[in-house]
């Protein structure tokens, strides 16, 4: 993970970040958070389950969890591992699995919810949740150099094995894999001037050029200056003409 990854993971809530989880969630379950980062949204889950209910974040990444682990010492109900998605140690063991904005970053999605469904009890609820990132709206547009860079992102995610699009193939993917009841719901975000988390909110295109930009530019993608100027002028942008 770049550095920088951690503040925006750190942003996220379960109210604010995962709302359809957020509706399910009561007191006694067992929920299983798949790719929890820094675990804001496990955090908010082991609130929303208490003390009778059990809530477990995995990830990964060592570092992810090591932060999560410190942010979370003095809550009983909720703890952290690293995981392989690919293969979660679990068995028939929550009530709801879920993951949030972590099959986008999949090269293998279908074996990734094999393995989420895996770790689901009978009964249970396997929950995504994910972009398509083609369907991003700026108004106005934004500078240029964050146009190039949003393009090069989306290229450099493709020739990876990403699916950019993966929002709208979650729904046959779950068929595919077996699973019973789909439903599929909208959760989409929008941010205008008027809310005061503002320039946080459209400021996270700011954050991944600051981030992942620089993986795109260790990868070829773009150059430095490309990218840098990217990150400036939109910034720039957010404060003086962004609308939503």
């Amino acid at each position: 993970m770049p550095e920088g990854t951690g503040r925006i993971l750190d942003s996220r809530t379960l109210a604010s970040s995962h709302r359809r989880l957020s509706e399910l969630l009561r007191p006694g379950l067992s929920v299983l958070d798949v790719g929890c980062g820094t675990g804001a949204i496990t955090r908010g889950i082991a609130k929303a389950v208490g003390p009778a209910g059990r809530a477990v974040g995995v990830d990964i990444n060592a570092d992810l969890i090591a932060a999560a682990r410190i942010h979370s010492a003095d809550t009983e109900s909720l703890s952290f591992q690293v995981a392989d998605i690919y293969s979660l140690p679990f068995t028939d063991e929550y009530d709801i699995v879920a993951a949030a904005r972590v099959i986008q970053w999949l090269s293998e999605p279908e074996a990734a919810i094999t393995s989420m469904i895996d770790a689901t009890r009978g009964g249970g609820r396997v929950l995504i949740l994910d972009y398509n990132h083609e369907k991003i709206e700026w108004k106005p547009s934004p500078p240029r150099s964050m146009q190039a860079f949003y393009s090069a992102f989306l290229r450099w995610r493709s020739d990876a094995g990403m699916d950019n699009a993966i929002a709208n193939h979650l729904y046959a993917l779950f068929q595919k894999c077996g699973l019973a009841e789909v439903v599929e719901m909208s959760q989409c975000e929008a941010t205008n001037r008027a809310q005061k988390d503002f320039i946080s909110a459209i400021g996270i295109w700011a954050d991944v050029a600051a981030s992942r930009g620089r993986q795109m530019v260790k990868d070829g993608f773009i150059s430095e200056t490309e990218r840098s100027t990217a990150e400036t002028e939109y910034r720039n942008w957010i404060e003086s003409e962004a609308e939503s």
